[in-house]
C-alpha cells in the first residue's frame, strides 16, 4: 500500500470518528491559554473546513491560526490538526448546522447578537490509529516489543480540500 493510500485510509477513519464524536479541544495559536472544549460542526462535502458555534465576545472570536486536539469516542484514533478560524459569513452555513443543542447556548436563537460562527480553514495533521489489531494487542500483553508493528499507525497528513 503507497503513501497516498494510507494517507486517504487513515484520513477517511478521522472524518468517521468525527462524525460519530465532534468534540475538540480548540486554542488559538497566539494564546495557549484560550484552550477549550468546543463542537465541531461537520458537512459531509466540505473535508477541508469545520464550523463552530462561539460567542462574540468570547476569546475565539478573533480567528487566526488555531489548534485542534481530538480523541476519538473508542479511544482508537488521536488527532492534532491546524487551521485558520475566519468567520462563516453564510446564512445558510449557520442554518445549515443549527440545533437545540447550540440554541442553548445561544437564547436569542440565530440572530443572537452574541452568536458567530467560525470556519476553520483545514491544513496540517497529525494522525495516530491506535487500533493495532489483536495480534499486537497480545504483543503487548506479554511485554514484548511492537515498535515495528506499529509502524504506519502515524500519518503527518493534510486536512484541506487539496487533499
Amino acid at each position: 500500500m503507497t503513501d497516498h493510500d494510507n494517507n486517504h485510509e487513515i484520513k477517511e477513519k478521522f472524518w468517521k470518528n468525527m462524525v460519530q464524536s465532534p468534540m475538540v479541544m480548540l486554542q488559538l495559536d497566539a494564546d495557549p491559554d484560550s484552550a477549550a472544549p468546543m463542537t465541531a460542526q461537520l458537512d459531509k462535502e466540505g473535508h477541508g473546513n469545520i464550523w463552530f458555534y462561539t460567542s462574540r465576545s468570547g476569546r475565539f472570536a478573533q480567528g487566526g491560526p488555531a489548534t485542534a486536539t481530538y480523541a476519538s469516542k473508542n479511544h482508537d484514533l488521536f488527532a492534532r490538526f491546524h487551521g485558520v478560524l475566519v468567520e462563516e459569513t453564510s446564512r445558510e452555513r449557520l442554518e445549515q448546522h443549527w440545533s437545540n443543542f447550540v440554541e442553548a447556548w445561544f437564547p436569542g436563537g440565530k440572530d443572537d447578537p452574541d452568536l458567530i460562527m467560525l470556519r476553520m480553514d483545514l491544513g496540517d495533521a497529525s494522525i495516530w490509529d491506535s487500533d493495532l489489531g489483536p495480534v499486537t494487542t497480545v504483543k503487548m500483553m506479554l511485554g514484548m516489543d511492537v515498535r515495528e508493528d506499529a509502524e504506519g499507525y502515524h500519518r503527518e497528513t493534510r486536512l484541506d480540500r487539496a487533499n
